[in-house]
Order: C-alpha cells, then structure tokens, then sequence
C-alpha cells in the first residue's frame, strides 16, 4: 500500500518559517520525481516544487529564493523548507509522487495545511 504522508504544517507569522516533510512508503522512492503543490480556498492546485529522481529542482516564481526543496533517499523523505513566510502563501500544501518511468504512478498525500498570518 502506498503512503504518502505530510507533516510540518501549521500557523506562523508573516516572515516565519517552517519545514515540510513527506514520508513515503510503499514505492522505491529513488524512481519517483517528487513535487510540492498547494491549493487556496477557490483556487486551483498549483506547483510550488518539483524535484527529479536525479536532484533537479524546479521553483514556481512566487517561491524561488524563499523555498528550498529537497529528498532524502535513505529515509523515503521529501522535504520543502519555507522561510520568509508572506500570507499569500497560506494554503493547504500536499505532496505528489510521479515514477520518472513507464508505467507511470502518481500518488498524493493527504495534504497539510500551512496558515502564515500578517
């Protein structure tokens, strides 16, 4: 069974920071691209990482230079370090799992939400 499971989430102040994480079981996390999406109330799922099985990273805009993403394949962890919080990026955040092969698979987390107050 696969689980893909957010954790780090929560409520911080315009500036802050805070360290996502999404602990995966039930792939071979080395063969998946990994991403981080996000979704606002009335808004529609966007990218805000992406990470391939091979370490290349991709930043949507709004986040470059604020967000770090990365993976630790050892411990089927993928991690988003946020710092320099502003409120516009309060959203509910979930990860993704793409295999970087055929067949594909996608699998997401159960989403965790992240509330950055002004």
């Amino acid at each position: 069974q696969v689980q893909l499971v957010e954790s780090g989430g929560g409520l911080v102040q315009a500036g802050g920071s805070l360290r996502l994480s999404c602990a995966t079981s039930g792939i071979i996390f080395g063969d998946y691209n990994m991403g981080w999406y996000r979704q606002a109330p009335g808004k529609q799922r966007e990218l805000v990482a992406h990470i391939t099985s091979t370490g290349i990273t991709y930043y949507v805009d709004s986040v470059k230079g604020r967000f770090t993403i990365s993976r630790d394949n050892a411990k089927n962890t993928m991690y988003l370090q946020m710092n320099s919080l502003k409120p516009e990026d309060t959203s509910v955040y979930y990860c993704n799992a793409q295999r970087a092969s055929r067949p594909t698979f996608i699998y997401w987390g159960q989403g965790t939400q992240v509330t950055v107050s002004s």
